[in-house]
C-alpha cells in the first residue's frame, strides 16, 4: 500500500450553483476515511469568502488560490509542485467518496506494480444506486464512449477491470507516473482528461484499471464534470470536441499530422450537415469552434506529441483490444433505444380511418368538375400566365438579377416565382402542364391537408374526415380556383400542413425545420399575412417560453428562413421608399369581383366569402344573397361552443388563430398597393380568410370533440352533416362553375404566350431578345418590354407591380414609346436596337373602343409602318407586329457587383433553406421522439399533451 497518498482537491463555483454544500459534504467524505489522506492541499478557483472559510477550516497542508475560470487541469498543475508522497488523489469539491473507497483504490496500487492509474466508480450524488461512469473507450476514429452510464448498479460491471481510461474525478495516479506523465494535459478543454491520461500510462507499459468497490458519489458541477444542463450544451460539445480533436492530432503517426489538419474544416463541414440532419443543430457552432481552435494550437499539439514519445514503450497495437468496436457500440445504441421506445402516439389510420378514401372521392369529383382541363396544355384567365419553356428558364426568373419584364429591371424576384418554378420542375418537358394538374389535384390535396391538420385536433376519424371536407369546401379556396388564382390555390393547399408542422414544433427540430419551410412558401403565397404571422409567432413564443422554455429556440427559428428569403425583396422595396409594397399579392395583377369595404361587403368576409358574389348564388340566381351568409352560421356557432368544453384552451388558440385571419381580411379589403398599368388592384382578402377558416374548422371539430357530445354520441355526426350540408348548399354554383360555364369560372384554354407565334418562337430559349409592347388607352398609352418567348407566371414582378414613381429607366422607356408613335419624331427604332428589343407590337383594340382610342391606333400604326427600320411582319391574333431589321444587340448582362449580389442572395437563400431541409429530414432518433408524444396537441383528459 502506498506509504503516502497526498489528495489535491480542486474548488471551483460554478455560477449559480453554490459550491459549499458540496465542498462540506466532500471535506467530511474525505475525514471519515477508514484509510486516511497523509496530505491535502485545495486549489481555490475564485475568492469566495464562505469557500475560503471552509477551506482555512478543512486541515488542508495547503490552499492555493487560482483566478476564476482556472480548469481543472490547469489547477491540478499548480499543486503539482507541492506534491509529496507516493501517490495522488484527484478530487473535486463535488466527490465525496465512500468511507472505504481510498483504502481500496491505495490496495489496487499495492497489489499490482504496473498499475498507474485506479479508479473508482461514481455514482450520482443524490442516488447511489445509479452509476454516473465506470471506465471510458474510445471508437475507432476517437471519439470518447462511456462504458457505463445512467445504469442502476446491480454489481453487472463490478467484474470489469482493465479499461483504456476512465473519468478523472476520483482517479487515484502513481506519484512518479504523474509526474513522468506530465499531468493533465490542459489543451484537452476540460474533456477526456482521464481518458488521455490512461492512454498515456498504457503507451508507457502501465495499466489502468477499475476498482469498482470503491465508490465516489458525483453531483457533475464541479470543476472536474462536464458542462450539464441543455443551457450548457454547446459548451459541453465545444469541450468535447475540442478534445477529440486535439487527440486526433497528438496520436496520429507524424506523416498523418498534417492531413488530419487540412482535414478540419471538410470536416466540420460534413459534420455539420450531420448535426442538422440529426437534429442537435446546437453542435453546428461548436464544432466549427473547436477545428478552428485545435488548428490555431500548433504548440499545444507538439508538447502533447513530445510527451507521448518521451515515454512510449509499446505500440499502438496495445490498446486497440480495449477500443469500442463498431458491433459493440451499435448494441449500446439499440439497448438505448430500447430501454427509451415506449410508444404514446395512436396509429395515424388513414386508410382504415376512411381518409385515403375520402381524398380519392375528392379525386373523382374533380375529375368530373374539372374535366375540360384535362385536355389543356395550358390554363388561362384571371391572374394565370404561362410559364416558361424550360426548368432552366424557370429557375433563371426565380433569381435575382435582370427581370423579364420592363426596360432594364435589376432586382429581386418574388418568392412565388421559385415555388412556382419548383411546381413546373415537376413536369420538365412541359412546366405549363403543371399548373393544370394542380387544378384537377386541388380538391384532393385540400382534403389531404385538411385531414391530416385535424390529426393534431382530434383522433376521431369522423372528425378528421368532416374537417378535410370542411376544409376543401371553403369558399375562398373555391373563389380562387374558379377565378384563376395560382396563388390563392397554394395559399390554401399549404396552410394545413403549416399547421401540422408548427404546431409541435416545440418538441422537436424535425417538425420545426418542416414549418419554417412551409411558412416561407406560404409568405410567399401571400406576404399579406405576414402582420398576422408575427402577431401568432410572438404569442406562440411566450407561450413556449412560459409552458415549455426548452422548445423556445425551435419556436425561434422558425421564421429565420423566412427573413433571410425576403431580405433582398425587403431590402429593395424600403430602399425605394414603398414599404407598403411588401404586402403586394405576387403573380399577374388581378382585379376580380372581390368583396368590397362596406357593411355588406364585411358581412361576406365574415361569412369567409372573398368576393362579392357569395358562393356564386347572385350569378346563378340574379337575386338577393344575403342568405348564403347564414349558411356558414352552423360552423362558426360550433366554433364558438369549443371554448366551453374541456378542451377550452386548443379552441381559445384555434379562435385566435380565426380572429387574426379574419382581422387581417378587414384590413386588406379595398387596400390597393399593386398597378396594373394605372389601374389600381386591391389585396386579396381571402390569404386572411383562409387562416380564419383554419381556425373555425379546428374549433368545430374540437366542439364536436369533446364534452358536448360527451354523453349523446348522436350529436356527433348529426352535426358533422349539417355544418357540412348546410356549406355544401353555400359554395355549390362555384363548385360546379366550370362545368356549367359559369360567368364566374374565368379559366381558360391557354394562352401558350402571351406574344404572337413568331416572338415566341424566336425567343422560347432565351430571355436576351425583347419585345416592346405598345397600348394606347383612354388613360393614355401603355407600354411595357417582355423579354423572351412570352410574359410569364415567374417573371412577373412585385417591385414592378407597385412601384409609385418613375425611374429612368421608366422615363427611357416612355420616351421611347413616344417617339415611336408619333409620325413626326426622330427615329427611335435605334434606340431599340441599342437596348436589345427587337418586335415592336401593337395590341388590339379593346372592347368598347371609342373614336379617340382608334384614332391613337391607328396613327401609331401609321407611325411604325413608316419607319425604315421596322418591317412590318403583319397582323397576328395578339396584335400587329414589327420587327427590327437593323442589328439589334444583345440585352445588357449584369456587372460584376450585380453578379456577386446574385450569387450572394442565391448562396444565401439556397442555404438557409438547406438547413431547414436537414432539420426537417425525419431519422431514426426524431421518429423514436414523436412516437413518445401525443399526436394531437393541448390539454387533454387525462392529461396535457
Amino acid at each position: 500500500m502506498p506509504a503516502r497518498v497526498h489528495a489535491v482537491l480542486v474548488v471551483r463555483p460554478e455560477g449559480r450553483i453554490p459550491a459549499a454544500p458540496h465542498l462540506t459534504r466532500t471535506l467530511a467524505a474525505l475525514a471519515a476515511q477508514t484509510r486516511p489522506v497523509d496530505a491535502l492541499t485545495i486549489v481555490l478557483c475564485g475568492a469566495d469568502p464562505e469557500l475560503t472559510r471552509i477551506a482555512a477550516a478543512s486541515g488542508a497542508e495547503g490552499v492555493i488560490t487560482a483566478s476564476p475560470g482556472t480548469p481543472f487541469a490547469a489547477a491540478t498543475a499548480m499543486a503539482t509542485p507541492r506534491l509529496t508522497g507516493d501517490a495522488v488523489w484527484l478530487l473535486a469539491q463535488d466527490t465525496a467518496p465512500d468511507p472505504d473507497a481510498l483504502l481500496r483504490l491505495a490496495g489496487a496500487l499495492e497489489l499490482s506494480s504496473s498499475l498507474a492509474v485506479a479508479a473508482p466508480k461514481l455514482v450520482a450524488w443524490d442516488d447511489p444506486a445509479e452509476i454516473v461512469s465506470l471506465g471510458v473507450s474510445v471508437t475507432r476514429y476517437g471519439r470518447s464512449v462511456e462504458l457505463a452510464a445512467g445504469e442502476l448498479d446491480q454489481g453487472q460491471r463490478d467484474g470489469d477491470a482493465d479499461v483504456l481510461g476512465v473519468d478523472v474525478r476520483g482517479v487515484l495516479v502513481r506519484r512518479e507516473s504523474w509526474r513522468a506523465l506530465g499531468g493533465l494535459d490542459p489543451a484537452l478543454g476540460g474533456a477526456d482528461e482521464g481518458l488521455d491520461i490512461g492512454i498515456r500510462a498504457r503507451l508507457a507499459g502501465d495499466r489502468v484499471s477499475l476498482v469498482p468497490a470503491a465508490r465516489i458519489a458525483v453531483a457533475g458541477d464541479g470543476v472536474a464534470a462536464m458542462a450539464r444542463g441543455r443551457a450548457r450544451a454547446r459548451r459541453r460539445a465545444f469541450a468535447e470536441r475540442t478534445a477529440q480533436l486535439h487527440r486526433r492530432l497528438a496520436y496520429a503517426p507524424a506523416a498523418a499530422v498534417v492531413l488530419h489538419w487540412l482535414s478540419f474544416l471538410p470536416l466540420a463541414l460534413w459534420r455539420t450537415i450531420a448535426h442538422l440532419v440529426a437534429k442537435v443543430p446546437y453542435k453546428v457552432v461548436p464544432e466549427w469552434g473547436a477545428a478552428i481552435l485545435v488548428m490555431a494550437r500548433p504548440a499545444a499539439v507538439a508538447r502533447a506529441r513530445r510527451r507521448i514519445r518521451a515515454l512510449r514503450t509499446v505500440g499502438w497495437s496495445r490498446i486497440a483490444p480495449l477500443r469500442v468496436s463498431r458491433s459493440e457500440l451499435r448494441l449500446q445504441w439499440a439497448g438505448d433505444a430500447a430501454e427509451s421506445d415506449a410508444p404514446v402516439r395512436s396509429e395515424l389510420r388513414f386508410f382504415v380511418g376512411g381518409g385515403a378514401w375520402v381524398v380519392l372521392g375528392a379525386l373523382a369529383v374533380s375529375a368530373v368538375l374539372f374535366a375540360p382541363l384535362l385536355a389543356w396544355p395550358v390554363l388561362g384567365g384571371g391572374a394565370l400566365a404561362p410559364l416558361r419553356a424550360s426548368v432552366a428558364q424557370l429557375w433563371q426568373d426565380a433569381a435575382w438579377g435582370a427581370r423579364p419584364l420592363g426596360l432594364d429591371v435589376v432586382g429581386p424576384a418574388d418568392p412565388f416565382s421559385a415555388l412556382i418554378a419548383l411546381i413546373g420542375s415537376l413536369s420538365p418537358a412541359e412546366p405549363s402542364r403543371a399548373l393544370v394538374v394542380l387544378w384537377i389535384l386541388a380538391l384532393p390535396l385540400a382534403v389531404l391537408g385538411g385531414w391530416l391538420a385535424a390529426t393534431r385536433i382530434t383522433e376521431s376519424s369522423l372528425l378528421r374526415i368532416t374537417a378535410a371536407l370542411a376544409w376543401a369546401l371553403a369558399p375562398t379556396f373555391l373563389a380562387a380556383l374558379v377565378e384563376g388564382r395560382p396563388a390563392a390555390v397554394l395559399l390554401h393547399l399549404l396552410l394545413p400542413w403549416l399547421f401540422f408542422a408548427a404546431s409541435v414544433a416545440h418538441r422537436s427540430w424535425a417538425p420545426a425545420g418542416a414549418a419554417s419551410i412551409l411558412l416561407v412558401a406560404v409568405l410567399a403565397c401571400s406576404p399579406s399575412l405576414a402582420p398576422a404571422v408575427v402577431v401568432l409567432w410572438s404569442a406562440a413564443l411566450v407561450v413556449v417560453a412560459l409552458a415549455a422554455p426548452r422548445g423556445i429556440a425551435r419556436v425561434v427559428w422558425l421564421v429565420i428562413p423566412s427573413i433571410v428569403v425576403f431580405a433582398p425583396l425587403i431590402w429593395t422595396q424600403v430602399r425605394l421608399g414603398n414599404p407598403w409594397g411588401l404586402l403586394a399579392d405576387p403573380g399577374v395583377p388581378f382585379a376580380g369581383a372581390e368583396a368590397t369595404a362596406d357593411p355588406l361587403g364585411r358581412a361576406l368576409l365574415a361569412a369567409g366569402f372573398p368576393t362579392s358574389d357569395p358562393g356564386g348564388w347572385a350569378a346563378l340566381t340574379g337575386g338577393p344573397v344575403w342568405w348564403v351568409a347564414l349558411l356558414a352560421a352552423p360552423l362558426a356557432v360550433l366554433a364558438l361552443l369549443a371554448v366551453l368544453t374541456p378542451r377550452w384552451i386548443t379552441a381559445t388558440s384555434l379562435l385566435v388563430i380565426a380572429a387574426t385571419g379574419l382581422a387581417t381580411a378587414f384590413a386588406a379589403v379595398g387596400i390597393a398597393v399593386t398597378f396594373d398599368h394605372s389601374t389600381p388592384v386591391a389585396l386579396w382578402p381571402g390569404a386572411g380568410l383562409s387562416v380564419a377558416w383554419l381556425g373555425v374548422v379546428g374549433a368545430a371539430v374540437i366542439a364536436l370533440d369533446a364534452g358536448l357530445v360527451e354523453r349523446v354520441r348522436v350529436l356527433r355526426p348529426i352535426g358533422a352533416v349539417v355544418a357540412l350540408a348546410a356549406l355544401l348548399v353555400a359554395v355549390a354554383p362555384s363548385l360546379t362553375a366550370v362545368t356549367t360555364a359559369s360567368p364566374r369560372a374565368v379559366l381558360t384554354n391557354g394562352p401558350v404566350s402571351t406574344l404572337p407565334a413568331f416572338v415566341a418562337a424566336e425567343g422560347r430559349g432565351s430571355t436576351a431578345m425583347g419585345t416592346i409592347v405598345l397600348d394606347p388607352r383612354a388613360d393614355g398609352l401603355r407600354v411595357d418590354v417582355v423579354w423572351g418567348g412570352s410574359a410569364t407566371l415567374t417573371g412577373q414582378s412585385t417591385v414592378e407591380a407597385t412601384r409609385t414613381q418613375a425611374r429612368p429607366a421608366d422615363e427611357e422607356l416612355a420616351a421611347l414609346a413616344a417617339d415611336l408613335v408619333t409620325p413626326s419624331s426622330e427615329d427611335a427604332v435605334a434606340g431599340l436596337a441599342a437596348r436589345g428589343i427587337a418586335f415592336v407590337l401593337l395590341e388590339p383594340a379593346p372592347g368598347g373602343e371609342d373614336d379617340v382610342i382608334r384614332g391613337a391606333r391607328l396613327t401609331a400604326a401609321t407611325s411604325l409602318d413608316q419607319r425604315n427600320s421596322l418591317d412590318g411582319v403583319g397582323s397576328t391574333a395578339r396584335g400587329e407586329l414589327w420587327r427590327v431589321t437593323s442589328d439589334v444587340s444583345p440585352r445588357a448582362g449584369l456587372d460584376i457587383h450585380q453578379t456577386r449580389l446574385q450569387q450572394l442572395v442565391g448562396v444565401g437563400s439556397l442555404a438557409v433553406l438547406l438547413v431547414a431541409l436537414l432539420l426537417a429530414v425525419p431519422t431514426a432518433a426524431s421518429r423514436r421522439v414523436a412516437r413518445r408524444t401525443p399526436r394531437t396537441v393541448g390539454p387533454v383528459r387525462g392529461g396535457t399533451r
